[in-house]
């Protein structure tokens, strides 16, 4: 039996080298309908980027209407540009049934949570299994400077203190079992009763079957 459902806002946050992006990944690779949000930016387009794909480029002052007009779910100003997660194509795909997967920090999360789309959230925060298996992963990179990666460590502190805010939190010791473990909240999400369109009708339907 099918259920018609509204998508949910997936939040996917933690420090910088923990696993998220890899998850991220791998979550929709294991199911193609994820949405991925695309920000807006005022920022430039870099070689090779394309608007609607990697970002909605626009103008600081297009950008500022659609804040003034709660048309951004969250939104930050990063070295001097705006970036932000526009609300509209999210509720497209809200009434499709398709589920958007945020890649977001902390902040970010408790502005969609505040939005008017709060009450579609499920937000998940992934810790590193140690500090020191943290830095040791950011160095494996090879693209950051000892004071960059000091610096990334220092604000991964700030970001694990907000931990309490998610809904689940899962550690990443290992990547296959976290993966694992967040199918399964996705499922377990996507099949709570409040959440199955239809429900009420099909039940009503099996009562008038039983009184036949």
């Amino acid at each position: 039996m099918h259920m018609d459902r509204t998508g949910l806002l997936i939040i996917l946050s933690s420090p910088s080298g923990a696993g998220k992006s890899t998850l991220a990944r791998r979550l929709m690779e294991w199911d193609p309908t994820l949405r991925f949000s695309i920000s807006a930016t005022t920022r430039p387009p870099r070689p090779g980027e394309e608007d609607g794909r990697d970002y909605y480029f626009t103008t600081p002052e297009k950008f500022r209407a659609l804040v003034a007009d709660d048309q951004m779910l969250e939104h930050a100003e990063v070295f001097g540009n705006l970036y932000g997660s526009p609300r509209g194509p999210v509720e497209v795909a809200m009434r499709d049934g398709r589920d958007t997967l945020f890649d977001v920090d902390w902040q970010g999360g408790q502005q969609i949570r505040a939005s008017a789309l709060g009450g579609h959230v499920v937000s998940i925060f992934v810790l590193p299994p140690s500090l020191p298996e943290l830095e040791r992963r950011l160095r494996s990179r090879g693209q950051d400077s000892d004071e960059v990666i000091a610096g990334r460590m220092q604000k991964s502190r700030s970001e694990i203190s907000h931990w309490a805010e998610y809904d689940y939190v899962l550690v990443n010791d290992d990547l296959d079992e976290t993966e694992a473990r967040l199918r399964a909240i996705l499922t377990a999400e996507r099949l709570r009763r409040d959440r199955q369109g239809g429900l009420g009708a099909f039940v009503k339907q099996l009562m008038e079957e039983g009184e036949a």
